[in-house]
């Protein structure tokens, strides 16, 4: 509302392209939005047909003699493999490291910074394809004004290869700040080759996915599987247990019995299964991104249709396959009365919250935007987003690629959402990148910059964290954690910036 009245007020921006801008900013949000909705119905779906409990077991017997590995196999492999398919490792990962013997402490901060590296690839990689849209529209403006050639435009893949840049290194040094919370310095001895080991793979598997369109979104199921299968290689080349069943209690060992993993797992595994039958074949991929668009027009200040893709887009899927997955897991009417019940005390808030920084952003990029005017549209001495960039450009210049990732830290921490700072900052990012004189490759660094930072922030996102914290009744312990963290996400932030200067450099007049 706030910044409606600003738009009105200061910005001579009429209440009806606020409004629609408003609803289309809520629109744009659904590749996100719509699959937290449909994520957290799939979960509280698992959690009451006793799903998520056999899966919780099945983790509690996994690498129990080496905890580099364990930490590296759940938290970086395990939690990227469950944000990347929807699932919410801040909730389901706490209670089983408190299980495991972890102290609170850890329990709390690991699972929100384990999956940091590849945010970008969350929720079936929704990130990124904000990105990608936000910067063919950013880019196709651009073309109109003559500033650069027509038809001009970036590809999950042209994107996902500058990503690939900053994934390994992060990666590597998020592994050595979970082994110096839960080890301190000897942690990080004990564990340095299972983190070297993780870094690579997840460095090699990204940059692999990034040279196809079709795999993109994939990545971070890819790089999750990819971590656990090398983990695994890892104990069993060192001579260690992969299972270990000796800490399940009687009622556990009960459970696992009685309850098939397999059956345990069906929601996750159809999910992933249909992703890659849509997502492999390079034909069905291109007639579902780029030809099935159902866009919606008439709704944008500028006339500019909204590309829904429901076809293509995660959160169908997700629906789909939870619904397919009852017919599995057989939960009993009382069940399935319980799963909608905690889904609609669950759902309206996230998805709320993942929504409405996408309709900030969007009320920001069209004020100034007069309708009547439809020739000269947008008023830029009068577009919030264009003044920013204008002074940022000014009091930054070339050092505006030290800041980027910082203000996406902010935005993180802000939104508790790598998309959402996206959608909110992304296009102020690349005006300011355009208005610095940069080419397209480089306008997407400093996106990527912003993108990285927004991700790194989850380690300090009070949402996140008191998520965590809220999964084992620990209500107010996640303060503890933020002063560790803190110090963690500053440092990963300020690497992400020289990553982000060296490409900057290399990629100079691109």
């Amino acid at each position: 509302m706030l910044v409606a009245a600003v738009a009105m007020l200061f910005f001579s921006t009429s209440f009806n392209v606020v409004a629609r801008s408003a609803l289309a900013g809520l629109i744009k949000s659904f590749s996100v939005s719509l699959i937290v909705a449909t994520s957290l119905l799939q979960m509280a779906l698992m959690e009451k047909s006793g799903a998520l409990k056999r899966v919780i077991i099945f983790i509690k017997t996994i690498a129990s003699e080496n905890k580099a590995v364990q930490i590296m196999l759940i938290n970086i492999g395990f939690g990227t493999l469950m944000v990347s398919v929807g699932a919410t490792p801040v909730s389901l990962l706490p209670p089983i490291l408190i299980a495991m013997g972890y102290s609170t402490y850890v329990a709390i901060a690991l699972p929100a910074i384990g999956y940091d590296s590849l945010c970008t690839y969350a929720l079936l990689g929704a990130p990124i394809v904000v990105l990608v849209d936000m910067a063919n529209g950013f880019l196709a403006k651009m073309a109109e004004a003559g500033a650069i050639a027509a038809g001009t435009q970036v590809t999950l893949s042209s994107v996902a290869h500058i990503f690939a840049y900053f994934v390994p290194v992060t990666s590597f040094m998020i592994g050595i700040a979970m082994l110096w919370i839960t080890g301190k310095w000897q942690g990080v001895k004990k564990g340095l080759l299972p983190c070297l080991v993780t870094g690579f793979v997840i460095g090699l598997v990204a940059f692999a996915t990034s040279h196809f369109n079709n795999l993109v979104c994939l990545t971070g199921v890819f790089c999750g599987i990819a971590v656990i299968l090398a983990m695994l290689i890892y104990l069993k080349v060192t001579g260690k247990k992969i299972i270990d069943k000796s800490k399940l209690t009687p009622e556990e060992l009960k459970y696992e019995k009685d309850y098939s993993l397999l059956k345990a797992l069906s929601p996750w595994i159809l999910l992933i299964v249909i992703i890659l039958v849509l997502n492999v074949p390079p034909k069905l991929f291109t007639e579902l991104y780029r030809n099935l668009l159902f866009p919606i027009n008439g709704l944008t200040a500028d006339g500019t249709p909204i590309k829904t893709r429901f076809l293509w887009n995660a959160y169908t899927w997700i629906f789909v396959s939870t619904i397919l997955s009852v017919f599995i897991l057989r939960p009993t009417k009382q069940q399935l009365k319980e799963t909608c019940s905690v889904w609609l005390k669950r759902a309206p808030k996230p998805v709320f919250a993942a929504a409405i920084f996408f309709a900030i952003g969007e009320v920001m990029n069209m004020s100034g935007y007069d309708t009547s005017k439809p020739i000269t549209g947008q008023d830029m001495k009068l577009n919030m987003v264009s003044i920013l960039a204008t002074a940022s450009a000014h009091a930054f210049h070339a050092a505006y690629g030290a800041i980027v990732s910082f203000i996406g830290l902010f935005g993180g921490f802000i939104t508790g959402s790598e998309a959402s700072t996206i959608g909110m900052f992304g296009t102020y990012v690349m005006k300011t990148a355009a208005g610095l004189g940069l080419g397209v490759k480089c306008i997407i660094i400093m996106a990527a910059g912003l993108a990285f930072g927004a991700g790194l922030a989850s380690v300090i996102s009070p949402a996140k964290l008191q998520n965590a914290a809220a999964s084992i009744d620990k209500i107010g312990e996640e303060n503890k954690v933020i002063r560790t963290a803190f110090v963690f996400s500053i440092i990963f932030v300020a690497v992400t910036v020289v990553i982000t200067l060296v490409l900057l450099k290399v990629f100079h007049g691109q």
